[in-house]
C-alpha cells in the first residue's frame, strides 16, 4: 500500500525577484508542511512548473497539463503532475505594498481586468505514475475554484493526500475527494511490468519504426538521447515509451523528461542520459557533439557524425522491422493482393502500444536466450551472490564479435539485469516465463512472420491485462470546469488554504492507519526456470575441419599413440592434428581425451611425449582469443598442472611452465571467471547429499543430479525455517570455502605467470594485461626449455611493473584479483589479511621450485636437428655467411602452407639462411614430415631488398625462436625467418650489418656486379692484365683531353650532382643556370672528334659512335656520322658532337639528333632553358610520315615557359633572353620544316611576314603575339587525358566521333606537364601546339609499388573484408599508373601516324618521359619489337640517355634515402600488357621481360649500373675489351648474357612471332583490359626465382639422367606438379619446346651433332612458308600454330581515352577523314598471317583495316554520292554501307578481282571545291570504278592500303 498523493503544492510567479517580464517561482503554500519520514520533500519543483521560466503574457492562456519527473539521491522517482492557469494581475506596486488578504477584503474577492497574466501550478507529488488519476483531481479542485462550487478546497487535498492504494496486485480501487466525484483505479498485477499507456505507440507513430530502433540501441549502448517537442506532455509520453520498450532492462543513468530551461548545462554532462527540452531552445542543443538528437514534432533523429550507434546484429534487425511493420500497419503485407481481406485495420492505440512491447519483448528473449546457464552463484547466504560469465554466454551464442551485445552486456542496465533476475529463487513475471517456456516455440517460428505475430499478440494480450485487469469497469465521475470559464475576464485569485485544516485531515488519517491491522500480503516466491540452452551453433570459420568426423578420429588416435608410446605413429599423425585444431570441435576434442588419460592428477611422461603433449596445447591455446568464449583454456588450465615429466631426482617440470605465453592468461576477466566456476562447483558440493557428492565436480548440472542454482533455490526457500545457529554455520562454511578457493588461485597464478627463468627480472614479452592485441605463445620442448629466459628481456606486460622484478609485480597482480573477487564473494577482512601475507610466500616458494626445474632442463640431450643444405653458387659468388639455422615462416600467401586453396604444407620449413655476395638464400625441408623430402628453396638478390626489420613470431606449434626477421624484396619476395636457439643474437646482428653493408655499398664499384669473382687469384690475374693500355686509362684521357681541347677561355662547369629528391617545379633550376655569357664560349662547331682525342683513342670513341646507336640513326634515316662531319644540306637532321664530352648536358648520349640548320653554339644557349640542360632532341622518326618524335625535359619558369604564356610587359630593348627565345623558335620551326607535309603544304612559315620592330615591340616573344589571337587548338587534350571531360561512348564501346583534334592539325604536338604550362595560350601563326596533361608524381609511383608489394606478397593473412586481394590491389592504384602511361603512349602514336610530330617534354626528361618515348617506338616501330631491336630501345632511350638506375634503384649508401622507385619494371609491365594483347607482334617471349625485371634490380650485371653514359665513361666501364668477351665466364652485360642462353635454349624466344609488316599498335589501356603480371604472384620454391640460369640448368640436368635409369623399367608416365613448387614451364612445357627437346635427345642418342634450336626452327618456318603457298589462299593455319594457346589476340583497336566509362575515343577520326583503324595505319604485310588473327575476331567491326568516307560515282547517268567504305584486309574486301551507322552492307567490292588502281581525274557531278589529286580509279575485271576522298592526303592514304592489300595476296 501507498500513498496516492505525497505532497500537495501551490506555485506562484515571484514578483520580488522580477527581472524585466520574467521572474522565478516561488513555492505560496506546501501541504503537509512538514516532511514524511519515508519521502522527503524534493526540492526545484518551482523550476519543473513552468520550464521555459516564469514569465508575464499579455493575454490569458488555457490551464495545461503535465507530469515532470524529478530524481533523488536514492535513484527514487517522484512524479510531479502540474497543472497551470493564468491569473491577471493588477498594479504591481499594490501588489508589493499590500498584503493579499487586505486586497481580497477590499475588493471582496473580485480584480479588475487587467493588461498581465501570471501562472500558477498546482502540483501533486507521488511516488507512483498514475497519469490520468493525477489530472482528474487537479482538474477538479480547478473547477471547484473557477466555477465556485460549494466545496472547501482544504477538504481535496486531505482527503487526496489521506489516499492509500495498493501499489499492485491487480485490484481496483474507487476513490472520492468529496466534491461528488468517484474513480476507479486499477493497479498493474504485476508492478515489474512498466505501465506504458499509449505512449510506445504514439513514439512509434511520431518517429517511425527505424528511428525507435536507433533510439533503443542508443539507448542500450549508454549514448546520450535528447528529445525535442513543444509538447511538454508529449517529452514526458516519448521518455516513458522509450523506457518501457527497455524492459526487462531498466534504465540507470539520468532520465530528466523534462529539462527546465535554467538547468540547460546539464546537456553538457559526461554520462549517458535521456532528457527532454521545450523545443523553445533548440538552438541552445546545436553545439551538442555527443547527443542523439530526436524531433517528436518532426519526426527526425539526428545522430552525430562522432557517434557510432551499434544496431541489433543480423538477422534479429531485419526480423524485428519485419515484425514492426506488420503491427504498426497491418494493411501493408496485403496491399498487392487483388482481394484484399475486408477486415484487416489496425488495433486500437492501446493494444497497438502492447504489440509493440510485446516485439521488443520478443526480441529481448532471443538476445538472451540461455543467459541463466551462463550465472554463476558464489555465496547462497546470507544473501545470493550472483556472477554472469559473459564470454561463456557470447561464444555458445557466436557473437563475440557483435559490437551491439558487447556492449549491452557491458552496461550497468545488464548488472541490474543480472542482479536483480539472477536469484533462482524469487517472484517471476511475463519475461521469466517467456524465457522459460516460450524458446522452443520461438526458435520453430523463425522465418515464419504470421507465426510470429499470432505469438506477439499473445504476448500483447498478457501485456494489456496487467494494466487493465477490469477493461470493463469505467465507473469515472469527474466535474469539469464550464466552457470557456478561463477566459471570463472577472476570475478570483486562486485562495490561500487553511493549513490547520488540511493537516487536521491529515493527522486523523495518519492515526485511523496505525490502529488499522496492517494488510500482509503474501510473496509469491518460486523457482527460476532456467530454460533451454542456448542451441549449438555451427563454427564461424564455416571449415569442413569443423565437422569432419574422421579429423576428430585423427585427434584421438594420436593422443592414443602418444600415451601408448607409440611414438613413431604419433609423429605421421601429428602435423594433421595441428591443422584439425584450427577448429573448435576439435579443440575440445583435445581437451576432452586429455582429460581422459589423466591419472590420479598426474600423468608422467618421458620427453617425447611431454613434447607431442605441450605442442598439442599451444596449438590448442594460439587460436583461443583472451576472452576464452569457448571454454577451451579453462578446460586446459587443470590439465597443465597434471601433465609433467621428471628431469632429476626429485625435480619434476610441470606442462604450465611451456604454455605460459598466451594472452588468455594475462585477462583478469578469465581468472574471475574460472575462479567463479569452481566456487559454484564447491557450494554446489556443500548442500548435496553424501552419495551424490562424487559425481558433481565435473559439471554445473550433472544426470540425476540438481544444478548450481537450483540448489540455491532450495536453500533460499529453507532459510527462513533454519534457526540462527544453522543459518551462521551455512555462512561460515561458505565463505571457507570461498576462502580456499582464493588460496588455490593464488598458487595457479604464480604458475602460469612466473616465467621459467626469473633470474633476469623482467617478465614474458607481453603488452600488458588484458591486453588483446598481443598474442605471443610459447612452446618449450627438451632442449629449448631452459632458454625461455630469452624471450624475457622485453618490456614487462605487467601494470606498474617498470623497473619491479618478477616477483613484486606477479604479487602485485594476483592481490588485485584477490581483492576483487573476495570483496564481492563476502570474505571476511579477517581472512583477506591472511591472503594478502599468504601470496607473497606462494609466489616466492615457486620461483625456488622454477630455478631448479630452470637448471635441471639446460642438462636435457638437444634435439636431433635437420641436416642444413648448402645451396649452389653462380661462378663468382661467395659465401659471405655460414648458413644460420632458422626456420622459413608462412606469410600472407597461402599457397604453401596446405591452407585454404589445398596443397601440401611447405611452410613453415626448416633449413638454413645463407648470405653471399649476390644473393640472400633459404634452403631446407618443409617441417610437416608428408613432404620432409622435398627441397624448399627461396631466394633473391641482395640489391632487391627493400626492407628488413625484426619481428617476433608466435611459437605455438614450432620450437621457440628468440628472434625473428622479416626480408622484403622488390622482386616481389619476401622471407619470414625465425632464428632457432643455437643463433646468438650477436650473430644475428653480424647477420644484418653484413647484409646492410651488402645491400648499400659505399660506391657502385661495391656492387656485385664490379666486385664478382675477386679472390685472391683473380686479383692477382687483374694486377698482369693492368699492364696494357685499359679501357679505365683510355676513359680518363678521354676526360682530360675534353678539358685540354676546350680551352682556359671556356668555363668548366661543376661536376653534375643528382638531386636527392624529386623537384616538381620548374623554378628552382633557374638558380642553377650557369653564369656564361655567350661571347666567351668559343665556336664549338671547330672542335671536331679528330681534334679533341688522341690517336690512340679513338677506338674508344668508335665505340661510343656505335654505342650511341648511330647504325640506329642511320636505319630511320636520320643520318651518318661521316670523317668530315659535314652533312648534305638538303637532309634536315644532323648528328651533332656538341655533348661529346658531356659538357652541354651530362645525362645525354654523347652524339644527339639535331635539326640541319641549327649549330653547336645555339643549341648550347638553347639547352639552359631546359632542366638539366636536356634539351629537345630527336630520337625516331616515322618511315612513313617522316614525323619525327622528339624528348626533353620539362621547362624552367624562365626559360620557353615564357614562348607558350604571353606577357604583357614589354622590355626596354633586345637582350640575352629575346635571343635564346627567338633561337628556341627556330629550333622548332627548324624541326617542322623538315616534314615533307609542311613543305608540301601552301603554308606558313611563322617568322616570315612580321617586321623585326614587330618582333621587337611586344617584348620577349612579341614576335609571334602581336595579333593575340587564339588558335583552333582544342584546349580539352589535355583536360580528357586527366579524365575530366568525357566524350559520350556509343552504344557499341566503339571510337566516338567526337572530333578530338582539329582537321587542319599541328605539323608538331608538344606533351608537356599541365602544372609547368598553366596559363598557355597558343598563336594562329604557330605550326605547334602545346598539349598539356596531368603526369604522376615519382612519389606516387614509389608508394603504388609499396602498396602492390603488400597486395601480392603479404606479411600475415588479414581476415578483414576491407583487406582482400583484390582491394588491395585496387588501392595500390598500380593498373592506374599503367593505363595512364599506355594512354599517353597511344596518343603519340595517333599524332605520329598523322603526320604530326611530337615532342614529349616531362618531368626531369628520365622518367615518365623515357617511358612514352620508349613505349612510342615500340608500338609504332616493329624493329624494336624484335630482341635485337628492343635491346637497342632500351641502350639508346634508357642508358644513353640517362635514365638515373642508380638513384631510383637505391644502388648504393647515397641514394639510401630516395628507396626503390620502378620506373624501368613499370615500363616493363607496360609492355607485357602490350605483349599480351598482340602476342604475334613480338619476337621475344614473356620469360624475357621477366628476366630484365629481376636482373635489372639484382646487380648481377653492370648494364643497369649508374645514372648516364658520362658516369659509366667515368668508371671505364662503359665497354668491355672485345678481347674480354671471348669464352668469359662472368658476364658484365646482360645482352651477353641473354644471347648466349638464346643460341642453347629458346627461352626467350616467342613461338607465336608473326608479325605484320610496318604493323602499328594501339593497345587498350583501361583497366579492365590489364592484367596483373603474374611476375608479381609466380614463386617456384623448387628452385627458387628460375632467372639464374645455370642453377635452374644444373639442377634440372643431373635428375634427368637418374630418372632415365630409374623409371626404365616402370611403366607408368604419371607426373605430379605442386603449384608454388614445381616450375611448370620446366616439369611440364609447352609442345614446341618439348618437340625441340626430344629432336636434340635423339641427335644426341644417335651420335649426331646437334643442331641448334633456332636452325631447326628457321628450317620449320620455311618448309611451313612453302606449304602455306601451295595451298588455296583459303587456308588458314599450319598445324603447328594451330598447337598454340591465344587468349587476348587483337590487332590495333582505335584508342582509349576515357576508358574509365567505357567510351573509345579515336584521336584522329571524323566523317570526312579517313583513318587507320583496327588493322594498322601501315598496309603492307603478309596476307597469310594477317588471316591468322580472323578466328579470334568476334565482330565485324574488328576486321576494319581503314575506313572513311568516299565519293564514289555510280553507274551510268547515276551521280556521285557520299559512302561509307570499309578496307578488309582479313576478308581481302572493299565494302560500302550508307553512313558509319548502317549495319548492312551495300556492296562488295573482292579484292582478288582488282587488276590496278591508279590517280584519277574529276568527271562531271564530281563534288566541287576538292583537290584534283583526291581523285582516283579502280579497275577490276567485271568494272571500273571512280573515287574521290576529302584531301589528297587521304587519297593516298586509300591507294597505299589497297596496293598493300593486292602485294599481300
Amino acid at each position: 500500500m501507498a500513498r496516492l498523493a505525497d505532497y500537495f503544492v501551490v506555485v506562484g510567479y515571484d514578483f520580488d525577484k522580477r527581472a524585466s517580464s520574467e521572474s522565478q517561482g516561488q513555492i505560496l503554500q506546501r501541504f503537509p508542511e512538514k516532511d514524511w519520514e519515508d519521502n522527503p520533500f524534493p526540492q526545484g519543483i518551482e523550476l519543473f512548473c513552468q520550464p521555459s521560466g516564469w514569465q508575464l503574457l499579455s493575454e490569458r492562456k488555457p490551464p495545461t497539463f503535465f507530469v515532470a519527473v524529478l530524481t533523488d539521491i536514492n535513484s527514487e522517482r517522484h512524479y510531479c503532475a502540474c497543472f497551470t492557469f493564468w491569473e491577471s494581475v493588477g498594479d504591481l506596486q499594490t501588489q508589493k505594498s499590500q498584503p493579499r488578504e487586505a486586497v481580497e477584503d477590499e475588493d471582496h474577492g473580485i480584480v479588475q481586468p487587467t493588461q498581465l497574466f501570471a501562472p500558477k501550478s498546482l502540483v501533486l507529488v507521488s511516488r507512483l505514475d498514475h497519469t490520468e488519476v493525477f489530472r482528474n483531481c487537479l482538474s477538479l479542485m480547478y473547477t471547484v475554484h473557477i466555477d465556485h462550487l460549494n466545496v472547501q478546497l482544504e477538504t481535496l487535498i486531505g482527503n487526496l493526500l489521506t489516499c492509500i492504494i495498493p501499489i499492485a496486485g491487480g485490484s481496483q480501487r474507487t476513490i472520492t475527494l468529496g466534491a461528488g466525484d468517484r474513480q476507479v483505479i486499477q493497479t498493474p498485477v504485476n508492478d515489474s511490468l512498466p505501465v506504458s499507456g499509449c505512449s510506445v505507440a504514439l513514439l512509434f507513430r511520431q518517429l517511425g519504426i527505424l528511428n525507435v530502433l536507433y533510439l533503443f540501441c542508443a539507448a542500450l549502448t549508454e549514448q546520450k538521447i535528447l528529445f525535442l517537442s513543444s509538447s511538454y506532455q508529449r517529452l514526458s509520453d516519448a521518455c516513458r515509451g522509450i523506457l518501457s520498450i527497455l524492459f526487462p532492462l531498466k534504465y540507470s543513468f539520468t532520465y530528466v523528461p523534462i529539462l527546465p530551461g535554467k538547468l540547460l548545462e546539464v546537456l553538457s554532462s559526461p554520462t549517458p542520459f535521456i532528457i527532454g527540452v521545450n523545443s523553445f531552445f533548440r538552438s541552445e542543443t546545436q553545439e551538442l557533439l555527443d547527443v542523439i538528437i530526436a524531433d517528436l514534432d518532426g519526426g527526425t533523429v539526428t545522430v552525430p557524425e562522432c557517434v557510432h550507434v551499434s544496431l541489433l546484429p543480423e538477422p534479429l534487425l531485419h526480423q524485428t522491422k519485419t515484425v514492426l511493420s506488420m503491427v504498426m500497419d497491418p494493411e501493408l503485407q496485403y496491399a498487392d493482393h487483388a482481394f484484399p481481406p475486408t477486415s484487416i485495420q489496425s488495433s486500437a492505440l492501446k493494444i497497438q502500444d502492447k504489440e509493440i512491447r510485446a516485439v521488443f519483448l520478443w526480441l529481448f528473449a532471443q538476445l538472451f536466450q540461455g543467459y541463466r546457464w551462463c550465472l554463476h552463484i558464489i555465496r547462497i547466504h546470507p544473501e545470493p551472490v550472483i556472477r554472469f560469465h559473459k564470454a561463456a554466454f557470447l561464444g555458445q551464442g557466436s557473437m563475440t564479435e557483435d559490437d551491439f551485445l558487447n556492449k549491452v552486456l557491458d552496461g550497468m542496465a545488464f548488472a541490474g539485469f543480472v542482479s536483480e533476475r539472477g536469484p533462482p529463487y524469487r517472484a517471476t513475471d511475463l519475461f521469466d516465463d517467456l524465457m522459460a517456456n516460450d524458446m522452443e516455440r520461438i526458435k520453430m517460428e523463425e522465418g515464419h512472420p504470421c507465426k510470429i505475430l499470432k505469438h506477439i499478440k499473445e504476448l500483447a494480450e498478457h501485456l494489456f491485462k496487467n494494466e487493465n485487469p477490469y477493461p470493463s469497469v469505467a465507473m469515472h465521475k469527474i466535474q469539469k470546469p464550464t466552457e470557456g470559464s478561463h477566459l471570463r475576464i472577472h476570475q478570483k485569485i486562486f485562495p490561500s488554504l487553511d493549513e490547520v485544516a488540511v493537516q487536521f485531515r491529515i493527522d486523523h488519517a495518519a492515526s485511523s492507519q496505525k490502529s488499522a491491522p496492517p494488510v500482509v500480503k503474501p510473496e509469491k516466491k518460486c523457482l527460476v526456470l532456467s530454460g533451454p540452452p542456448i542451441a549449438a551453433m555451427v563454427d564461424r570459420n564455416g571449415s569442413a575441419l569443423a565437422n569432419s568426423a574422421r579429423r576428430l578420429e585423427v585427434v584421438r588416435n594420436c593422443i592414443t599413440y602418444i600415451f601408448e608410446n607409440k611414438l613413431l605413429e604419433a609423429k605421421k599423425l601429428l602435423p594433421a592434428v595441428l591443422r584439425a585444431l584450427k577448429s573448435r570441435v576439435a579443440r575440445q576434442c583435445l581437451t576432452q581425451e586429455l582429460n581422459l588419460h589423466a591419472q590420479q592428477n598426474r600423468a608422467v611422461l618421458d620427453d617425447l611425449q611431454f613434447d607431442y603433449i605441450v605442442r598439442m596445447m599451444n596449438c590448442t591455446l594460439q587460436d583461443c582469443s583472451h576472452m576464452d568464449e569457448h571454454g577451451i583454456a579453462a578446460a586446459l588450465l587443470p590439465l597443465v598442472t597434471v601433465f609433467c615429466r621428471k628431469l632429476g631426482a626429485g625435480i619434476t617440470q610441470f606442462a604450465y611452465s611451456c604454455v605460459q605465453e598466451h594472452s588468455v592468461w594475462m585477462n583478469m576477466q578469465f581468472w574471475e571467471a574460472m575462479f567463479y566456476s569452481d566456487v559454484q562447483n564447491h557450494i554446489r558440493a556443500l548442500y548435496i547429499e553424501e552419495n551424490e557428492s562424487c559425481d558433481q565436480d565435473n559439471g554445473e548440472q550433472m544426470p540425476g543430479g540438481k544444478s548450481a542454482l537450483e540448489i540455491a533455490a532450495v536453500q533460499r526457500r529453507l532459510w527462513p525455517t533454519l534457526c540462527k545457529e544453522k543459518q551462521l554455520e551455512l555462512v561460515q562454511k561458505e565463505e571457507s570455502t570461498v576462502f580456499s578457493q582464493a588460496i588455490h588461485y593464488a598458487n595457479r597464478m604464480s604458475y602460469l605467470l612466473l616465467p621459467l627463468d626469473t633470474s633476469k627480472n623482467r617478465l614474458l614479452n607481453r603488452s600488458g594485461l588484458g591486453d588483446v592485441e598481443s598474442v605471443s605463445n610459447s612452446y618449450v620442448t627438451n632442449s629449448i626449455a631452459g632458454s625461455m629466459a630469452e624471450s624475457y628481456d622485453t618490456e614487462s606486460g605487467f601494470e606498474d611493473a617498470e623497473g619491479s622484478d618478477v616477483a613484486n609485480t606477479v604479487v602485485r597482480f594476483i592481490n588485485r584479483f584477490v581483492d576483487k573477487v573476495c570483496t564481492e564473494s563476502g570474505v571476511t577482512n579477517e581472512h583477506l589479511k591472511t591472503l594478502h601475507t599468504n601470496i607473497p610466500d606462494i609466489v616466492q616458494m615457486h620461483i625456488e621450485t622454477l630455478e631448479a626445474v630452470h637448471r635441471e632442463s639446460k642438462r636435457l640431450p638437444p634435439i636431433q636437428k635437420p641436416k642444413l643444405l648448402r645451396p649452389s653458387l653462380l661462378v663468382g659468388e661467395e659465401l659471405v655467411m655460414e648458413g644460420l639455422r632458422v626456420n622459413l615462416m608462412s606469410d600472407g600467401r597461402d599457397e604453401a602452407t596446405g591452407g585454404v586453396s589445398g596443397g601440401l604444407a611447405l611452410l613453415p620449413a626448416e633449413g638454413a639462411i645463407f648470405l653471399t655476395t649476390y644473393r640472400l638464400i633459404f634452403k631446407g625441408t618443409p617441417t610437416d614430415p608428408l613432404v620432409g623430402e622435398q627441397v624448399v628453396t627461396r631466394s633473391f638478390p641482395i640489391a632487391s631488398l627493400t626492407k628488413e626489420k625484426k619481428i617476433s613470431f608466435p611459437a605455438q606449434m614450432e620450437p621457440y625462436f628468440g628472434e625473428g626477421l622479416q626480408l622484403r624484396s622488390c622482386t616481389f619476395q619476401l622471407m619470414k625467418i625465425a632464428f632457432d636457439e643455437e643463433v646468438s643474437s650477436d650473430l644475428v646482428e653480424l647477420f644484418r650489418k653484413h647484409l646492410h653493408k651488402l645491400r648499400y655499398p659505399q660506391q657502385v664499384q661495391g656492387t656485385f656486379a664490379f666486385t664478382v669473382g675477386q679472390s685472391a687469384k683473380t686479383l692477382v690475374e687483374t694486377k698482369s692484365k693492368e699492364k696494357n693500355q685499359s679501357l679505365k686509362t683510355l676513359s680518363k684521357n678521354l676526360m682530360k683531353n675534353a678539358k685540354k681541347t676546350i680551352g682556359r677561355q671556356y668555363v668548366t662547369r661543376k661536376k653534375y650532382t643528382p638531386p636527392t629528391w624529386e623537384t616538381r617545379s620548374g623554378a628552382q633550376f633557374a638558380t642553377d643556370e650557369d653564369d656564361i655569357s655567350i661571347s666567351e664560349e668559343p665556336d664549338q662547331s671547330s672542335l671536331t672528334l679528330s681534334s679533341t682525342i688522341k690517336s690512340s683513342d679513338r677506338q674508344t670513341m668508335s665505340n661510343v659512335v656505335e654505342r650511341a646507336c648511330c647504325r640506329d640513326y642511320q636505319r630511320l634515316g636520320l643520318g651518318t656520322l661521316s670523317n668530315s662531319l659535314t652533312r648534305s644540306k638538303n637532309e634536315p637532321f644532323r648528328i651533332s658532337t656538341v655533348n661529346r664530352m658531356y659538357t652541354v648536358c651530362r645525362s645525354y648520349p654523347g652524339l644527339l639528333i639535331v635539326p640541319q640548320s641549327i649549330q653547336d653554339p645555339t643549341i648550347q644557349r638553347i639547352s639552359r632553358c631546359y632542366r638539366h640542360n636536356r634539351f629537345p632532341v630527336v630520337c625516331w622518326r616515322n618511315s612513313r610520315t617522316k614525323a619525327v618524335l622528339l624528348r626533353s625535359a620539362g621547362l624552367h619558369g624562365k626559360g620557353v615557359a615564357g614562348f607558350f604564356k604571353s606577357p604583357n610587359a614589354p622590355t626596354a630593348g633586345p637582350s640575352q633572353t629575346d635571343s635564346t627565345s627567338l633561337e628556341q623558335e627556330k629550333y622548332l620551326q627548324a624541326i617542322i620544316k623538315s616534314m615533307p607535309s609542311y613543305s608540301e603544304a601552301t603554308g606558313r612559315n611563322t617568322l616570315s611576314g612580321f617586321s623585326s620592330a614587330q618582333m621587337s615591340s611586344s617584348g620577349k616573344w612579341g614576335s609571334i603575339r602581336v595579333n593575340n589571337r587564339m588558335s583552333s587548338y582544342n584546349p580539352d587534350i589535355g583536360t580528357r587525358l586527366a579524365a575530366k571531360d568525357i566524350p559520350p561512348p556509343q552504344a557499341n564501346g566503339g571510337p566516338s566521333e567526337t572530333h578530338f583534334l582539329r582537321q587542319q592539325r599541328a605539323y608538331l604536338y608538344i606533351i608537356g606537364d599541365k602544372s609547368q604550362l598553366k596559363g598557355t595560350k597558343q598563336d594562329p601563326f604557330q605550326q605547334w601546339e602545346v598539349v598539356p596533361i596531368e603526369v604522376f608524381d615519382i612519389r606516387q609511383v614509389k608508394n603504388s609499388f609499396k602498396k602492390l608489394m603488400k597486395a601480392c606478397v603479404p606479411s600475415s593473412v588479414s581476415n578483414e573484408s576491407n583487406m582482400t586481394f583484390y582491394r588491395c590491389l585496387e588501392d595500390s592504384e598500380w593498373l592506374c599508373l599503367l593505363h595512364k602511361v599506355l594512354q599517353v603512349s597511344v596518343l603519340v602514336v595517333e599524332l605520329l601516324d598523322s603526320s604530326s610530330s611530337v615532342m614529349v617534354s616531362l618531368e626531369e626528361g628520365w622518367d615518365i618521359t623515357t617511358q612514352v618515348v620508349s613505349l612510342v617506338q615500340l608500338l609504332s616501330d616493329p624493329y624494336y619489337r624484335t630482341m635485337e631491336g628492343f635491346r637497342l630501345l632500351v641502350e639508346k632511350e634508357w642508358l644513353s640517355f640517362g635514365h638515373r638506375f642508380s638513384h631510383r634503384g637505391a644502388q648504393t649508401l647515397a641514394s639510401q634515402s630516395s628507396g626503390f622507385t620502378p620506373v624501368f619494371l613499370q615500363f616493363l609491365d607496360c609492355v607485357h600488357q602490350i605483349h599480351l594483347q598482340f602476342p604475334m607482334e613480338f619476337e621475344f617471349s614473356q620469360y624475357y621481360l621477366k628476366f630484365l625485371a629481376y636482373h635489372y634490380v639484382s646487380n648481377r650485371f653492370r648494364t643497369f649500373l649508374l645514372d648516364c653514359d658520362c658516369e659509366r665513361i667515368e668508371l671505364g666501364v662503359m665497354y668491355e675489351e672485345k678481347g674480354e668477351r671471348k669464352n668469359q665466364t662472368v658476364y658484365k652485360s646482360v645482352w651477353d648474357y641473354i644471347d648466349k642462353l638464346n643460341k642453347k635454349t629458346p627461352i626467350f624466344f616467342n613461338y607465336m612471332f608473326s608479325p605484320e609488316d610496318g604493323e602499328v599498335l594501339k593497345p587498350y589501356s583501361h583497366i579492365s583490359n590489364l592484367k596483373l603480371w603474374d611476375f608479381y604472384t609466380y614463386e617456384t620454391l623448387s628452385e627458387g626465382p628460375s632467372y639464374d640460369w645455370e642453377l635452374v640448368h644444373g639442377r634440372y640436368e643431373q635428375p634427368d639422367e637418374s630418372d632415365r635409369q630409374d623409371t626404365a623399367s616402370q611403366k607408368s608416365q604419371r607426373k605430379i606438379v605442386w603449384p608454388c613448387y614445381d616450375n611448370r614451364s620446366k616439369v611440364e612445357p609447352d609442345a614446341i619446346t618439348k618437340l625441340l627437346q626430344e629432336l636434340q635427345s635423339l641427335e644426341v642418342e644417335l651420335g649426331l651433332v646437334s643442331e641448334k634450336w633456332k636452325d631447326t626452327w628457321d628450317k620449320i618456318k620455311a618448309t611451313q612458308r612453302t606449304e602455306t603457298k601451295l595451298e588455296s589462299r583459303h587456308s588458314l593455319f599450319s598445324p603447328l600454330l594451330l598447337s598454340s594457346n591465344l587468349s587476348h589476340q587483337r590487332r590495333t583497336q582505335g584508342m582509349y581515352l576515357q576508358e574509365s566509362v567505357g567510351s573509345s575515343i579515336n584521336l584522329l577520326e571524323s566523317e570526312n577523314i579517313a583513318t587507320s583503324t583496327p588493322s594498322g595505319s601501315m598496309a603492307s604485310g603478309r596476307r597469310s598471317t594477317s588471316t591468322l588473327y580472323s578466328q579470334f575476331q568476334t565482330s565485324e567491326s574488328e576486321h576494319r583495316s581503314l575506313e572513311g568516307v568516299l565519293y564514289k560515282k555510280g553507274a551510268i547517268l547515276k551521280p556521285w554520292k557520299p559512302r561509307w567504305f570499309v578496307l578488309d584486309k582479313t576478308k581481302h574486301q572493299l565494302r560500302y554501307y550508307e553512313s558509319k551507322i548502317d549495319k548492312d552492307c551495300k556492296g562488295v567490292i573482292d579484292l582478288a578481282e582488282v587488276e590496278s588502281i591508279i590517280q584519277g581525274t574529276p568527271s562531271m557531278g564530281a563534288p566541287k571545291n576538292i583537290d584534283e589529286k583526291a581523285f582516283f580509279d579502280l579497275k577490276t575485271t567485271k568494272r571500273f570504278y571512280n573515287f574521290c576522298a576529302p584531301d589528297s592526303h587521304n587519297a593516298q592514304l586509300w591507294i597505299d592500303s589497297i596496293q598493300s592489300c593486292l602485294s599481300d595476296a
